[in-house]
């Protein structure tokens, strides 16, 4: 299936610390596409890889599993540590867990976390019956573009396929067992009002996580999608600060050399 118009991954190569940026479930590269620039504008090596079975169509989706999302952020990193001497991840939703992941099994070989609204579980009284419901009903209703800016939208689905939703409630209690491993600094940015993950799943990280340099930032006119939002200003200055902080020179002003190049779409 041809993708998505504006679904296209992105990448920029510029100095030598880069940030691998992942995409949340039934999304597009299209909702951190303004991060992206932001940092590549700052001279940065950015990737922005598009997840298997998104940008496309819904049922593309519901043929892949959360092994196929994380081998593909996996396979980014790797190749980002080959070209650079330091790698930041970063993630919205489910790419924050992504994210997480990749600090948790990766170790010193990622330098620093940032998350946006990170999902920790699928939460709901059917989220116990998807073992089951799956196999009866191919999707429900979808989780886009919760957006607090008017006529601002997210490329997403318009359905979750069940299947898929499923392989994310598994891979959701994987990382949740695996976030004591995670002992990098870690840049968390939530908003209060999030109509897809609630305030529990970002305490639930804070908690479980070993990481002795911690920041948390609200981001109070926002909603799910906070990277398209309101807020999306003070993630950017946030992010930028925080790769800054814990690597001296890295961040450039836009205009000032070592811009590099970009491809994408």
């Amino acid at each position: 299936m041809p993708l998505q118009t504006g679904a296209e991954p992105f990448r920029h190569e510029g100095g030598e610390t880069a940030v691998l940026l992942c995409h949340g479930f039934t999304g597009s590269p299209q909702s951190l596409r303004p991060w992206a620039g932001h940092l590549a504008e700052r001279g940065l090596t950015v990737s922005l890889p598009l997840l298997p079975g998104h940008g496309t169509r819904w049922q593309d989706l519901g043929v892949t599993g959360w092994q196929d999302w994380y081998a593909e952020v996996d396979r980014e990193l790797r190749l980002l540590r080959d070209r650079c001497a330091r790698v930041f991840v970063a993630g919205l939703s489910m790419g924050g867990a992504l994210a997480l992941r990749l600090a948790a099994r990766h170790g010193d070989a990622v330098s620093g976390v940032m998350v946006v609204n990170p999902a920790n579980k699928v939460h709901g009284v059917a989220a116990h019956a998807l073992p089951v419901l799956r196999h009866l009903v191919p999707a429900t209703k979808g989780i886009a573009s919760d957006i607090a800016k008017p006529v601002t939208r997210e490329l997403g689905y318009d359905r979750v396929p069940l299947h898929a939703a499923h392989s994310l409630r598994n891979f959701l209690r994987l990382v949740d067992r695996e976030l004591p491993q995670v002992t990098q600094p870690l840049l968390l940015m939530r908003s209060p009002q999030d109509h897809v993950v609630p305030p529990a799943d970002s305490a639930r990280i804070l908690s479980r996580v070993s990481s002795v340099d911690v920041t948390e930032v609200l981001l109070e006119q926002s909603y799910h999608v906070a990277t398209l939002d309101y807020d999306a200003e003070l993630i950017f200055r946030e992010g930028a600060a925080f790769i800054g902080r814990l690597a001296p020179g890295a961040v450039s002003e836009p205009g000032h050399g070592n811009e590099g190049t970009t491809a994408g779409g």
